[in-house]
């Protein structure tokens, strides 16, 4: 079963690598058994280093770790898999760098985007931003539930929602076909992520339950 909590961690923020290492130790503590390190503004030598050091201390913990944009990166790291962008390597061209069993996920902004995604070799398919995000300098326009349910009936590949997801709507967002939930903001910012983490798999749970009384009733 697709991780139901994909926790995100952008070392370009004003976060030092330690402490988003500590951060990364605080979330999974909180059950994240998957995340995706972001370092778009360091030299493919900084990020490896970084990425060597998050798996240190993630690897252990059974966490599967996934580097944004580079897969030559991901691949020489020995990370779980690699994220694109639409602007990257295609997932296919990304695959030859990282074959199975590792994972390629794939960004996307529309339904012609993601029918696109769906044919590829991609493992799993990002879709969003569901709701207004700050994450990003220049966001791709919001998709909202509706467009995000309609993306669930266009692809049998695990759909993980990103963007400006909060615990608060979390619920939505699964109810709305999402297998997973990408979290950025409202992980980092929260007081206690390692209780944050717990509280969207607890939704994720109650989620899962009620859909499986509906399947049998």
């Amino acid at each position: 079963m697709f991780p139901a909590l994909y926790a995100i961690i952008d070392l370009n923020s004003s976060q030092e690598i330690e402490a988003a290492l500590s951060l990364s130790q605080k979330i999974a503590a909180g059950g994240a058994r998957l995340m995706q390190i972001r370092a778009k503004d360091h030299s493919a030598r900084e990020y490896f280093l970084a990425a060597q050091k998050f798996l240190e201390i993630l690897a252990p913990l059974g966490v599967k770790l996934i580097v944004n944009d580079r897969p030559d990166v991901a691949a020489i790291a020995t990370a779980q898999g690699v994220h694109v962008g639409q602007q990257d390597l295609p997932p296919d061209l990304a695959r030859k760098l990282c074959p199975p069993p590792l994972w390629v996920g794939v960004s996307t902004h529309n339904l012609d985007q993601l029918k696109v995604a769906d044919k590829t070799s991609a493992d799993y398919i990002a879709f969003g931003p569901v709701f207004p995000t700050q994450s990003k300098a220049n966001p791709d326009p919001v998709v909202g539930l509706e467009l995000l349910r309609q993306a669930r009936n266009s692809t049998r590949k695990p759909l993980v929602a990103i963007g400006g997801i909060t615990v608060e709507s979390a619920a939505a967002v699964f109810a709305a076909g999402a297998d997973s939930v990408a979290v950025i903001s409202d992980l980092s910012e929260a007081p206690d992520p390692a209780a944050r983490a717990a509280q969207y798999l607890e939704i994720a749970r109650k989620h899962a339950e009620r859909a499986l009384y509906a399947e049998r009733n």
